[in-house]
Formats: structure tokens, sequence, C-alpha cells
């Protein structure tokens, strides 16, 4: 007869942040491919809906890095965002009010998903905690006097 057996026992740990260059790599990697299919899908002249799946795009890599890695994943986004998802491509221009409100939203997104990943696994590991604190006091014997 064929008895299974949980092999992993033990506390889990809090899944550690992906090494920052690696998140910067994704970010650049994603937001060409993003702006890319965008362009070819809808055009140019879409800037907001860029934007808005640019900052889908940084909040998924804020969840798997660290709070130190949310300014360049901003700033890479918003580079590809100004550089090619808005006429004339390929040209890097500061709009004042326009970019600051871009990479403020990008710089939002990113700590957004860095936080929620953060108070996840802080959540989940204090369950485990306390799990593991009252299955310990309830085996341990009572005395009765």
């Amino acid at each position: 007869m064929t008895e299974w057996v949980s092999i992993s026992t033990g506390a889990k740990p809090v899944p550690r942040p992906v090494a920052t260059p690696l998140v910067w790599a994704a970010a650049s990697g994603g937001a060409v491919l993003l702006v890319a299919l965008l362009n070819a899908l809808v055009g140019q002249n879409r800037p907001s809906l860029a934007l808005a799946a640019l900052s889908l795009l940084a909040a998924l890599l804020g969840l798997r890095a660290r709070f130190t890695a949310a300014p360049g994943t901003a700033v890479l986004c918003w580079f590809f965002l100004n550089g090619f998802a808005i006429p004339p491509a390929g040209t890097v221009t500061w709009a004042g009010e326009r970019d600051t409100f871009w990479l403020t939203c990008l710089f939002t997104a990113v700590l957004l998903g860095t936080a929620l990943a953060r108070l996840h696994y802080a959540r989940a590991a204090y369950r485990r905690v306390t799990t593991g604190i009252d299955a310990v006091s309830s085996t341990r014997p009572t005395r009765r006097i």
C-alpha cells in the first residue's frame, strides 16, 4: 500500500526578492515588447493605453523586486513609453507635467506591487508562526492540581 506523506514539514521561508539588475532587464525587455505590440495593434497615438499597460507591467515586476529597484524600473518603463509609444518614435523628449505624471504613475505602480508582495509574505509568515505556536501549545500536557 502507498502512504502519502508531506515532504516539507518545516516552515516555508519568505521568498527572496529578485536581484535588481534582473528586474531592470525584465523591465527593459517587457517594455520593448509591450510598446511594440501596442504600436502594432492600436498605433502610436494612444499614450494613455500604453501608460496603463506599462503601469501593470511595473506593478507585476514590483511583486518580486526590492524597493530599491523601483526608481530604475519606473524610469526604464517611462523611457520606452516616451521614446516609442508617442510620435516621433525614437526621440525622447521632456514635457514637464505630462512626463512627471507618467513617472509618478509608473513609480507608484512599482511601489504598490512591491508593498503588496511584502504584506502578503508577512501575513503568510505570521500565519505559519501562529499556527505553529497553537500546535505546540495544544500538544503540551496540562497539570491538574
